[in-house]
């Protein structure tokens, strides 16, 4: 069957049919570690002050996925996300929130295939976070110490990420995809429209990365370093200047997350409805292709939620609206858990030294 262009279809994620069983397995079974092994890389970035912005980035993730923004003539992108929660949250909690914003995606949204899921935490998920973080480390490593060296490193980072997704999808789709394909020409087409798609990636990275540096630095996970110990070279050797002092405790961030929260659902529930109904990158490079005829309908593709409430007949704002609550609900749960958790063990730890 064709991918049929939905009047509302706002985000294609990998379908169902596209992979083979071993592919699907392995993804899976890399997906599965992955979020594992990000579990406990998050207990060393979140607390019970970080949490609940952790889980702020997913919801707002998950929003700002929705709003599909044209590239080229009868094509679209979306936001990853990838570089922007590793950026704001910590790169293992990159992993988990763009985790939790693909299941919340697939089981209320039909977005994504169901046995594809291991497919898209690993590509959208772990490869762009791996190539996002390791692109803005690059970058910040040899620009001077302030913020706007964080911006420029969020908008490269996020830039690059996107092509390096649709590569190791076309890379996974030559090994073992459903459908014949000639690599050279699919990774030639997917690398060049997701290096358009790439470019509103960073842009919208760099907007939300500075708007929270000017209110909020302290919550920004990749600043951090800029309230780090310098080393200063002298003519005795290095010296290690002690980091600034802060004048006071950093406030709680309620008001901060509230804020957010207003945004994001500013953001799915209204402007979801100016978003471009073209099809995204990989849907057209599929159809150009020839390969989308092996996709499937989602085994949820029925539910009224589906397709973004195209399926139920719910407005895209009331669903998007939706999304981000259950979104919100999940990763703030989740990140809540594994921030007290380490808390608790700091505390202990503390304790027993003392």
């Amino acid at each position: 069957m064709e991918i049929e262009h939905a009047p509302r279809r706002l985000i294609v994620h990998v379908p169902d049919g596209f992979f083979n069983l071993a592919v699907s397995v392995s993804a899976g079974v890399v997906a599965a570690a992955g979020v594992a092994y990000c579990l406990r890389g998050a207990r060393r970035e979140l607390d019970d002050r970080t949490a609940p912005v952790a889980g702020l980035v997913a919801a707002f993730v998950f929003a700002v996925q929705m709003l599909n923004f044209p590239v080229a003539a009868g094509t679209s992108g979306h936001l990853l996300g990838g570089a922007l929660a590793a950026v704001l949250a910590g790169p293992a909690t990159a992993v988990l929130c763009l985790t939790v914003v693909l299941a919340v995606q697939a089981f209320f949204f039909a977005d994504g295939g169901l046995t594809a899921l291991g497919v898209n935490i690993t590509l959208m998920g772990i490869v762009t976070v791996l190539v996002g973080w390791g692109v803005f480390k690059l970058v910040t490593g040899v620009l001077p110490r302030r913020p706007g060296s964080v911006v420029a490193g969020a908008f490269l980072a996020a830039l690059l990420s996107v092509p390096a997704s649709a590569l190791v999808f076309t890379l996974m789709f030559w090994i073992g995809g459903n459908a014949p394909i000639e690599v050279t020409s699919v990774a030639v087409a997917m690398g060049g429209v997701h290096v358009l798609i790439g470019l509103g990636e960073g842009l919208i990275t760099a907007v939300t990365v500075s708007s929270v540096l000017a209110v909020r630095p302290d919550l920004v996970y990749a600043a951090r370093s800029l309230t780090a110990p310098l080393t200063l070279k002298t003519a005795g050797g290095e010296v290690t200047a002690p980091a600034p002092a802060p004048e006071r405790a950093p406030a709680r961030p309620g008001r901060f997350v509230l804020g957010g929260i207003a945004v994001t659902a500013l953001l799915a529930g209204v402007l979801s409805f100016f978003a471009s109904a073209s099809p995204d990158g990989l849907e057209r490079v599929a159809e150009d292709t020839g390969f989308g005829v092996v996709a499937v309908d989602h085994a949820l593709a029925g539910q009224p939620l589906a397709d973004y409430g195209d399926a139920g007949g719910v407005p895209v704002g009331v669903a998007g609206v939706i999304g981000v609550a259950v979104t919100l609900g999940v990763g703030g749960g989740l990140f809540l858990a594994v921030g007290r958790g380490q808390a608790g063990k700091r505390a202990a730890s503390k304790t027993e030294r003392g």
